[in-house]
């Protein structure tokens, strides 16, 4: 083939000729149809004459790339970058590489260096705006929405994305001066302007923005009864137009909106109740916002103490006319409970526990524990621990109702011996024995409620809940491994409930059972494959969490590593999903859901199950930093020292070491190997029935190695960076970056955590222990630089509250001997900082943990063993207190495993 300078090659100035031109076409066609094999004969084709062609090599390399040859698709673009790069398709198709890589910030570089080619090329654009969103580049995104709407003027979709971007930047009125112009643009008569469901979200998308833009809300209000008539969701449009009408303190019209969302049929949704309740009772604007944020079953009753006047107010209401209106409504009998005190709230806790307990409802303990408020700092929180559970007078209250109902129950078969009341059945009786064995779980006497757990299946015994809730007090009461077993036999008896093979998966692993767990999770994976495997397609993040905390226990630091990562690998994936939503919202216009999902990914590495890997990520990597052995690295012998004879034994004895550690390593990946391989048969056996099987994916590090080999201290800092930025609002964020940053010498990094986390909860007992130990460290490393000494004198005085270090414990001391209720976890952080500051003795330190201990807050078997460490490490002289301890535990807890 001829290569002279006349051939026809693109990217100098020559066009393809007219066959090749129409076969690049086809090329171009066959792409977007997914017809690759196709694709590859056409670019063939071209490339036989024309071997140059960087459009055409490009495609190609797109198509590779498709197709997961990855290595060779690189070379192929790269080397049709190189003969066109003054050609915007290549650049689009390099910049399409590195989306499909991931590559982001690469990408929008090469797109943007095409659209210095061809900076009117539509689609070049929108992929452009797609990224930009995506980054949250967010000025970019408005510059590119324009410029498509510029080109394109006709099109919807131009109008709303451009909308959505002035919107996401911030500039709300030319958010909505856009949707107006476009809305004008349309002719009288319209089927956009006719009810619709477009319409209707387009009408409340701008409402949306009106509302947010600061003193606005009379125009937001206004728009709502303007835009009625193209309204489809009238339950949005109602909460809205009532929730704007409170804040405006317009109550007698916002009790109105909420009467109608009741005739509605909302009377399930508490949001309804507590707008109606805020209306009623006309509150105050900082009261009103706090109850329009409350979800669940709580309402206004459940959030501040009411007065006599509210409480009456209330009752009248509920017991009046919305009971009068909506007599079958759950919500409107359950609610009264919340409100009334004395006598009249035993009356409607009564009849309320004797209809759920006719019924046989599981969930009716729960449900009454949402009685147990106690009030903190002019706001009421749930009781959620035994010691004031037990004395709550709503749970002595309930206590005593339970109590007379089983003895009535079990005398005459009825809930009293009142006249005309009806016999019960035999099963009433049974919930009777579950209700009250719950209230001993939640009151921490968790042998009583075993024993009545053990009543109810002698009664009645294929009743799954009650298998759960013995298994709950068993784990409670110290046995985990009984606990797995008692939930394990519930699930005999339903084989068809994901959700109690879950929980028993969930109690084999807490029971450190992982391959019994992995038996039980495989019952509800795919038949075919590693089920392991399919549980990580799945996402399912519950598992890997409490797969990765046993492995962790277990001392198999890259297998829990390599869990938690797992975990890290599905936010990044959440993170990715929202790509494919980026115009398909904009084209089906749901921008107040689209909006909310924006906010919501802004937030992502922020939510509860990230957080607690990202923790058990750092946990792990501190650990491992201050342990090295616990991987096999230890540190080698200064032979130099030695004599001839010590050095030979020395090598020896390393030696022998070193190959018994990969014996077991061996046996331990021999026995994984035999258990997958015996999983995979048993899950397979359908696969191969169906005449084949479908190719697994095979993990070149199953037991995490290649993450152990990480700098301990930098993956740990990455992980505490990313809790920083998103979650600061959890005292463990700042506890992990105290940790991080103290081992990397960053004092005053350290220092800051302290302050975040006092800010969160100075009562800490985690913040009390590193405070002592960010002191002493200080102390006794002296700081060169002039400035951070003077920084670090003067903010640890304020981090000590003006006090010595001393005196800082020593007061800690005092508070915790003179509140019967302090927490078991202070009393032995206040303990071990009286003998590591010197302050008290052995006998002090001892008896704070021995004194009360038992009877204040945050009792459980793990606190109980972390006090017996404690008293083990005070040494001899705790030796009386140690003993002292076990027996006392022991009596508490006697189904309590390995204390001693």
């Amino acid at each position: 083939m001829s290569n002279s300078p006349n051939d026809p090659q693109a990217g100098q100035g020559r066009p393809l000729p007219k066959k090749e031109a129409d076969l690049f076409k086809s090329v171009v066609k066959h792409y977007e149809c997914k017809q690759y094999k196709k694709v590859i004969k056409s670019a063939d084709t071209i490339l036989k004459r024309f071997p140059n062609h960087g459009e055409t090599l490009c495609m190609k390399g797109l198509t590779l790339n498709s197709m997961s040859k990855r290595e060779e698709a690189h070379a192929l673009v790269k080397q049709g970058l190189m003969k066109d790069m003054r050609s915007h398709v290549c650049w689009h198709v390099f910049g399409l590489l590195h989306r499909s890589d991931r590559n982001y910030n690469e990408a929008i570089k090469a797109y943007k260096q095409a659209l210095r080619i061809d900076p009117e090329n539509l689609q070049i654009l929108r992929d452009l705006s797609l990224l930009q969103i995506q980054m949250r580049d967010i000025k970019g995104f408005v510059v590119t929405r324009n410029t498509i709407l510029t080109l394109k003027p006709n099109q919807k979709i131009n109008w709303l994305a451009f909308a959505l971007a002035k919107h996401l930047n911030g500039d709300l009125r030319g958010a909505v001066s856009v949707i107006d112009i476009y809305l004008g643009t349309l002719n009288e008569g319209s089927l956009e302007l006719e009810k619709g469901f477009e319409s209707s979200e387009l009408a409340m998308y701008r409402n949306k923005i009106l509302a947010e833009i600061p003193d606005n809300l009379d125009e937001a209000l206004n728009h709502l009864d303007a835009c009625k008539n193209v309204i489809v969701d009238m339950g949005a449009w109602l909460m809205s137009k009532a929730t704007f009408q409170l804040k405006l303190g317009k109550y007698e019209e916002a009790l109105e909106t909420f009467v109608a969302m009741f005739q509605r049929g909302l009377t399930e949704d508490y949001r309804v109740h507590t707008g109606y309740m805020c209306a009623l009772l006309k509150l105050n604007a900082d009261d009103c916002a706090d109850a329009l944020k409350l979800r669940g079953t709580n309402t206004v009753a459940t959030l501040r103490p009411l007065t006599d006047d509210e409480r009456k107010t209330l009752i009248d209401a509920y017991t009046g006319d919305l009971l009068e209106s909506h007599p079958r409504s759950r919500a409107v009998r359950r609610i009264p409970l919340s409100i009334l005190v004395g006598d009249k709230l035993q009356d409607a806790v009564a009849s309320y526990c004797r209809k759920g307990l006719t019924k046989g409802v599981p969930s009716l303990g729960s449900d009454l524990s949402a009685m147990f408020l106690v009030e903190k700092d002019g706001r009421y929180v749930l009781a959620d621990d035994p010691a004031d559970i037990r004395a709550h007078s709503n749970f002595s209250m309930l206590v005593g109702l339970v109590d007379g109902y089983i003895s009535s129950l079990l005398s005459h078969s009825k809930f009293s011996d009142a006249d005309g009341e009806e016999e019960e059945s035999p099963s009433t009786v049974l919930w009777a024995w579950y209700l009250r064995a719950f209230l001993h779980e939640l009151a921490g006497e968790y042998m009583d409620g075993i024993a009545l757990a053990d009543k109810c299946i002698e009664h009645t015994p294929t009743a799954v809940d009650v298998y759960e809730l013995k298994a709950r007090l068993l784990q409670a009461a110290g046995d985990k491994g009984a606990a797995a077993d008692c939930l394990d036999k519930g699930r005999e008896l339903d084989k068809q409930d994901r959700y109690i093979n879950n929980q028993t998966t969930k109690y084999m692993l807490q029971a450190d059972r992982d391959s019994v767990a992995r038996e039980r999770i495989a019952l509800f994976t795919r038949h075919e494959g590693n089920p392991e495997q399919n549980l990580y397609d799945m996402q399912c993040t519950w598992y890997e969490l409490e797969l990765a905390a046993c492995m962790a226990r277990k001392g198999q630091w890259g297998r829990s590593l390599k869990k938690y990562m797992a975990i890290d690998k599905h936010f990044e994936d959440f993170h990715e999903d929202q790509f494919d939503f980026h115009s398909y919202c904009i084209r089906k216009v749901t921008l107040r859901a689209y909006s909310d999902v924006l906010r919501f990914e802004d937030n992502l590495w922020g939510q509860q199950y990230y957080c607690q890997a990202a923790e058990g990520i750092i946990r792990n990597y501190v650990f491992l930093y201050d342990n090295p052995s616990a991987v096999g690295v230890e540190e080698e012998p200064d032979y130099s020292e030695m004599t001839a004879a010590q050095r030979k034994k020395a090598k020896a004895i390393a030696r022998k070491k070193k190959k018994s550690a990969e014996k077991k390593a061996a046996e331990a990946a021999e026995k994984r190997k035999v258990e997958e391989e015996k999983m995979n048969d048993q899950n397979g056996s359908k696969k191969k029935k169906a005449g084949g099987s479908s190719p697994s994916v095979v993990d070149e590090d199953p037991d995490g190695e290649e993450l152990l080999k990480r700098d301990p201290l930098e993956e740990a800092k990455k992980y505490s960076a990313t809790l920083s930025k998103h979650a600061p609002n959890r005292i463990s964020t700042w506890m992990g970056q105290y940790d991080v940053a103290i081992r990397r010498k960053k004092v005053l990094m350290a220092l800051q955590a302290l302050f975040k986390a006092k800010a969160i909860d100075k009562e800490s007992n985690e913040l009390f222990t590193r405070i002592v130990d960010f002191v002493q460290k200080v102390e006794s490393e002296k700081e060169a630089n002039p400035i951070i000494k003077e920084v670090l004198a003067s903010e640890t005085t304020t981090l000590l509250e003006g006090k010595s270090l001393s005196d800082f414990v020593s007061e800690a001391a005092s508070r915790a001997k003179s509140d019967a209720l302090t927490d078991l976890p202070k009393r032995i952080a206040v303990a071990k900082g009286l003998i590591a500051t010197n302050v008290g003795t052995v006998k002090e330190a001892s008896s704070l943990i021995i004194d009360g201990g038992l009877e204040g807050r945050k009792v459980s078997v793990d606190t109980c063993r972390d006090a017996l460490r404690c008293l083990t490490f005070l040494g001899s002289d705790a030796e009386d207190a140690k003993t002292e301890w076990v027996a006392k535990v022991k009596e508490k807890f006697p189904l309590m495993t390995n204390f001693s």
